[in-house]
């Protein structure tokens, strides 16, 4: 499958960059119906809670491999570019797959000095929507409850946030345990932010396979 094919670029032109409470971009249902069908069908069988990263969930099959290859194509970075008005070309790329939630995930926290962009692709199908209370991504106006919130995140049906890793970019969710399948692709601001950040993904991937 190409990026074309994949993501429905005409939907994330068409949504504006929103600076409340930082800017970001939501764009519902990114992932075409029928690309999302085949990446769950192909999605890693990884069991555990946290963040894995490409080298630790072996061998990728074909629809979900086509999807990291869209999300790393220049169609897409030139999207984010144009929304952000940024240059993402000299910043390197980091992705990670989350398969389960833990009930003490989600809580309050910006992204690290590390990020320039984030990128949540969530792929979870639903019908009807996410029906439990948790796990959904609040976009908060401060660190100091998820109640003072602008925006809620369903984490199903290949909707996509975007935005930039600021200072302020406080976002978390409810507790929630079970499967909450993301995809997560970083630009880290060099290449020793990759090597750091690579190097702390598979050590900590390691233990939880290890000890989960």
């Amino acid at each position: 499958m190409t990026p074309e094919q994949i993501f429905d670029f005409a939907k994330l032109d068409a949504t504006p960059k929103n600076p409340v409470p930082f800017d970001h971009a939501l764009v519902p249902a990114f992932v075409n119906a029928p690309a999302l069908d085949a990446i769950n069908a192909d999605w890693p069988d990884i069991g555990k809670p946290g963040s894995f990263p490409l080298s630790e969930v072996g061998p990728l099959k074909p629809a979900v491999k086509d999807f990291v290859a869209a999300l790393e194509s220049d169609a897409f970075r030139s999207a984010i570019e144009a929304k952000f008005d940024l240059n993402l070309k000299p910043h390197p790329t980091i992705i990670t797959f989350r398969d389960r939630c833990r009930a003490r995930d989600g809580k309050i926290h910006t992204d690290s000095k590390d990020k320039v962009v984030t990128v949540l692709v969530y792929m979870n199908k639903r019908t009807g929507g996410w029906q439990d209370k948790g796990g959904k991504l609040r976009l908060l106006r401060g660190p100091e409850t998820l109640e003072n919130y602008t925006s809620e995140i369903e984490p199903v049906d290949g909707n996509m946030l975007v935005f930039r890793c600021t200072r302020d970019a406080w976002h978390g969710h409810e507790s929630y345990e079970g499967p909450r399948h993301v995809m997560q692709m970083n630009w880290l601001v060099n290449d020793a932010a990759l090597r750091k950040n690579a190097t702390r993904h598979r050590v900590s991937a390691f233990f939880k396979k290890l000890f989960g």
